[in-house]
């Protein structure tokens, strides 16, 4: 199986990284910026719409 990366980017400080959508948990649940601590829905940290597409893919 081919691992697949998506580019997150924090909707409040803007910070980006990349990440293996394996290790990601579903769009809908609460994720926190290793940078600045907020706090909301996975998806809303997605850097693109494809990005959430390939996330939604795999959950």
């Amino acid at each position: 199986m081919q691992e697949a990366w998506v580019t997150l980017q924090c909707p409040d400080c803007e910070e980006h990284w990349e990440a293996q959508v394996g290790d990601l948990r579903a769009p809908d649940t609460d994720f926190d910026c290793h940078s600045c601590g907020a706090t909301a829905p996975l998806a809303e940290f997605m850097q693109t719409s494809r990005d959430l597409e390939v996330l939604q893919e795999f959950h």
